[in-house]
């Protein structure tokens, strides 16, 4: 199972280990290249080989040990091969004033050439990125520059060190982009699984609990006496489970800058619950679509509780352009003239933040009509008009 994991973490810099393999087969070649041209100036011609011989076998065991990628414990391995390549990097590098006389090395560059051993720094940025990148050219660096006895004034006027180091911080910065990047879209993916999965439970719930608690409801309300307690339970689970719905579509979409309003008001449609929206999708902010869902499924949820058994609802999404109005309309008993001042000078807060605070938030006003039109016996409607400016925003 670590295995497993431990691969999918690396999968974005695979590439990156890929290409440093065959980073190492060019520049040993260059190395044994180098090797060949300049074996004649060495007072040591025989421990030169031997150490090409030594630089070989390294090449080939630490781009066999990096192609592990089933390892047990692939991270410590590349931990181990890193630490390798420096210890060989700088003994060799070291091992020059045993082979060459100083007129020599002092001038050329040292025995397993700059080329070579930049697969150390290369290795390094790609485990540790940026920082481990530098540290490690400016580590080597220093080591050839010490070698060659060139803390002068030569040392500013040799590339080794800015060659490396900017070897290190190109590659460190492309390892840690990559990282975010296959971590980005991995979370986009479980992200959109989630959202399918919510989506799937969703439909469940809606075709078949939401349903059964619905036929409930109307069926004890009809049947009264006993079983009239049971229809209340009934219609407060149904109201329950499509804020919970609702809620879910909400915090459930996969990330992108809007979110299309309509299937947030769909999900409430119900035999006593008519929902009409748009053919086109209504483009809405994902906190600004959340906040109006919620005002809605609030206002359906006090149709439910309040406006008596044999109430429908209705709830009519219009986008004109500029703004987007909301309706949700039902044909119940509707609400006494000055109920709902008093239900908040009780304390009883839920209309005042659940449905007209989040539309205040989004700018918006949340007229209720009953009382325009009479209070008792002329139903009740709610009217939202959120401005489009607004409704666009993403606010996370």
């Amino acid at each position: 199972m670590r295995s497993t994991e431990l691969s999918a973490a690396d999968a974005a810099t695979a590439p990156l280990w890929r290409a440093v393999q065959a980073l190492r087969l060019v520049t040993l070649l260059y190395a044994v290249g180098q090797q060949i041209a300049s074996v004649d100036d060495y007072r040591n011609q025989q421990l030169s080989w031997v150490l090409i011989a030594v630089m070989a076998v390294w090449s080939g065991a630490s781009a066999f040990m990096l192609s592990q990628w089933h390892f047990p414990d692939v991270a410590r391995l590349r931990w181990w091969v890193v630490i390798g390549d420096h210890v060989v990097v700088i003994a060799l590098i070291a091992s020059t004033r045993l082979v060459a006389d100083y007129d020599w090395y002092h001038g050329h560059q040292t025995l397993p050439t700059t080329l070579w051993v930049a697969n150390a720094v290369v290795s390094a940025a790609i485990l540790r990125g940026p920082a481990g990148g530098v540290l490690s050219g400016l580590l080597i660096s220093a080591v050839i520059v010490t070698v060659r006895d060139q803390w002068g004034q030569d040392v500013w006027a040799d590339a080794t060190a800015p060659v490396l180091v900017s070897i290190g911080l190109a590659l460190g910065l492309a390892a840690n982009t990559a990282r975010r990047a296959q971590g980005q879209l991995e979370r986009a993916v479980r992200l959109t699984a989630a959202a399918e999965e919510r989506e799937r439970l969703a439909r469940e719930v809606h075709d078949g609990v939401l349903q059964v608690l619905s036929y409930i409801k109307r069926r004890g309300s009809e049947i009264g006496g006993p079983t009239e307690e049971l229809a209340q339970r009934a219609a407060e689970q149904e109201v329950a489970l499509r804020v919970l719905i609702s809620e879910q579509g909400r915090y459930g979409d996969t990330g992108g800058a809007e979110v299309d309003l309509r299937p947030l008001l769909t999900v409430h449609a119900t035999p006593s619950v008519f929902v009409s929206t748009p053919g086109e999708p209504v483009p809405v902010g994902r906190w600004a679509a959340g906040e109006l869902a919620a005002a809605v499924a609030n206002a359906l949820s006090n149709v439910a509780l309040h406006a008596g058994p044999d109430a429908k609802a209705y709830v009519l999404l219009e986008d004109t352009g500029d703004k987007l109005i909301v309706s949700v309309r039902d044909d119940g008993v509707g609400i006494a003239p000055g109920r709902l001042a008093q239900a908040e000078a009780e304390g009883r807060m839920g209309v005042s933040r659940s449905i007209i605070g989040r539309i205040e938030t989004l700018g918006g006003t949340a007229v209720l009509l009953t009382e325009e039109q009479g209070g008792v016996g002329f139903g009740t409607e709610w009217e939202f008009r959120v401005p489009r400016a607004r409704a666009a925003d993403r606010r996370e």
